[in-house]
C-alpha cells in the first residue's frame, strides 16, 4: 500500500497538492495539524483497486469504494488536533471491511444474475425444443405417432424422446413402431432360465416397500424350489416383526411346505440363523416393507450386506406404481448386493410402461414377473418380446386420443436435455 504523505500551510493547499497528485478519487486516510502546518495521508484510488482484486486467476475483480474530496472541503475550518489523530491501523481495518463488504455484495449480485441467465436458458431450450417438435411433427408424422403411443403405454418423456429422436427418418409408421419395439427389448435385460436361482441356489432376500408382493412371491419362489430339490433343501427366515401378524402369512406358507420358518429381529439376529442354515440349498428371506423414503432402507440393506454371508437381493416393483416412485424406490434400495428385481401385481396394473422404462433405464435385470396370488402358478420368466409387446398392446386404441397433437411439442419440450440424462447413455440403439 503506497501511502502518500502532503502538508502545507492550509489545508486547502494540501488538498489541492493531493488532488493534482493522485486525483479527484484520492483516499484521504488522514488530516491532522502538525507543527503548524496540515499534514494529509492519502491514497491513489488505483492502489486501493489492488488491494482489493482477487487472487490471480479469479473471474471478477471489485474496485473498493472510493472516498471522493469534497469540492467545498478545503473552505472548512481546519479540524481540530484530537479529532485528526486518526489510528492508522483503526483506518485499515475500516477499509478492510469496507473492501469485504463490497465482495460480498458483488458476489450475491453475480450468483443471482447466473441464476436469472439459467432460467433464460431453460426457457430457451423449452421454447425451442416445441418449435422443433412441431416442426417434427409436420415433416416426419411417423415420429409423432410413436411417441404419442410410447407415452401412452407409460413410458417416460425423456425415454420416448430419446428414442423417437435417434429413429431413423423415412421409416413408415409400422417399421418405426417395430423399429422402437426391438430397440426397448435389446435394453430390457432378463433371466431366461430359472435353473440360475433353483439350481444354483444361495441366499435371495425380497426387499421393497409395504404391499409390493414380497411375502406371496417369497412363497412362489419356495414352492419351485420345494417342487425341484424337495422341502429340505430349503429354508424360510421372516424379519417382518412391525406388523401384527406380519410373519404369520410367511408360516402359513411354510406350514404348506413342509419348511420351517425363522423369524429374526435384527441383524445378530440374521447372522445365527444363516449361519446355522448354512448347509441349505436355498435360504429366502422375507423382509419388512419399508417405504423408499425411511431411513430404515439404509438400516435394512446394511443389516442384509453385513450378515457375512452373500446376501442377493430381489427389488419387488409394483407395475401399478408411477414412473416417479420407482425410480424413488430403485434409487433407495440400489446397491451392492442388488441382485435384480421381480415385476409385481402385473395383472392390477393399467400400463407396465412405466416400470419397463424404469427398469431399463436403471439397468436392473429383471428375474420374474408376478400376476396373481396363485402360489406358485403366478410367478413366471420374465418374456421381453411379450412385455414390449403388451406394453403397447394395452393402451392401442387410447393412445390416437390420449395426447393431441397441440400437447405433445409441449410434453417433449418439459422433457429437458436427453443428452445430459444420464441413465439414458447406455442405451442401446442396435
Amino acid at each position: 500500500m503506497n501511502v502518500k504523505k502532503f502538508t502545507a500551510a492550509t489545508s486547502r493547499e494540501a488538498l489541492r497538492k493531493v488532488r493534482d497528485a493522485l486525483g479527484p478519487d484520492a483516499v484521504i486516510l488522514s488530516n491532522r495539524p502538525v507543527d503548524g502546518i496540515v499534514e494529509i495521508l492519502a491514497l491513489d484510488n488505483d492502489d486501493v483497486a489492488s488491494i482489493s482484486a482477487p487472487p490471480h486467476g479469479s473471474e471478477m475483480a471489485q474496485p473498493a469504494p472510493a472516498l471522493h474530496v469534497p469540492e467545498n472541503y478545503a473552505n472548512r475550518r481546519a479540524p481540530q488536533p484530537q479529532q485528526d489523530n486518526v489510528d492508522m491501523a483503526a483506518m485499515q481495518s475500516m477499509m478492510a471491511a469496507a473492501i469485504a463488504h463490497a465482495k460480498d455484495s458483488a458476489a450475491a449480485e453475480m450468483s443471482a444474475m447466473m441464476n436469472e441467465v439459467r432460467a433464460m436458458r431453460g426457457l430457451m431450450e423449452t421454447q425451442l425444443a416445441a418449435i422443433s417438435w412441431g416442426t417434427t411433427q409436420q415433416r416426419e408424422p411417423e415420429k409423432a405417432t410413436v411417441l404419442r403411443q410410447m407415452l401412452a403405454a407409460g413410458f417416460s418423456a425423456n425415454l420416448a424422446r430419446y428414442l423417437v429422436e435417434k429413429m431413423p427418418s423415412g421409416k413408415s409408421e409400422a417399421d418405426s413402431a417395430r423399429w422402437i419395439k426391438t430397440v426397448l427389448e435389446r435394453n430390457l435385460t432378463s433371466m431366461t432360465d430359472e435353473d440360475e436361482i433353483l439350481d444354483k441356489g444361495g441366499v435371495f432376500a425380497l426387499v421393497g416397500p409395504t404391499g409390493v408382493g414380497k411375502t406371496t412371491s417369497t412363497a412362489k419362489l419356495a414352492a419351485r424350489c420345494v417342487m425341484r430339490h424337495g422341502p429340505e433343501k430349503l429354508a424360510l427366515i421372516t424379519t417382518d416383526a412391525y406388523r401384527i401378524g406380519g410373519h404369520e402369512q410367511l408360516r402359513i406358507y411354510g406350514k404348506i411346505l413342509g419348511v420351517m420358518v425363522h423369524s429374526v429381529k435384527d441383524e445378530a439376529d440374521l447372522r445365527i440363523a444363516l449361519k446355522e442354515l448354512r448347509n441349505k440349498h436355498t435360504v429366502l428371506i422375507d423382509t419388512v416393507g419399508v417405504s423408499q423414503r425411511d431411513q430404515m432402507v439404509t438400516e435394512q440393506v446394511a443389516m442384509l450386506s453385513e450378515t457375512g454371508a452373500d446376501v442377493k437381493r430381489l427389488l419387488c416393483l409394483n407395475a401399478t406404481s408411477t414412473n416417479e416412485t420407482l425410480n424413488e424406490v430403485v434409487r433407495a434400495y440400489q446397491g451392492s448386493g442388488l441382485a435384480g428385481c421381480i415385476m409385481t401385481k402385473m395383472d392390477e396394473a393399467a400400463s407396465i410402461g412405466n416400470v419397463l422404462d424404469v427398469v431399463i433405464r436403471q439397468k436392473l435385470r429383471l428375474f420374474y414377473i408376478s400376476n396373481g396370488q396363485r402360489v406358485p402358478e403366478d410367478l413366471h420368466l420374465a418374456d421381453k418380446a411379450m412385455l414390449i409387446d403388451r406394453a403397447f398392446r394395452l393402451t392401442r386404441e387410447q393412445a390416437a386420443t390420449q395426447y393431441a397433437d397441440s400437447d405433445l411439442p409441449l410434453l417433449m419440450a418439459q422433457a429437458g436435455n436427453v443428452n445430459g440424462d444420464r441413465s439414458l447413455r447406455e442405451v442401446s440403439l442396435g
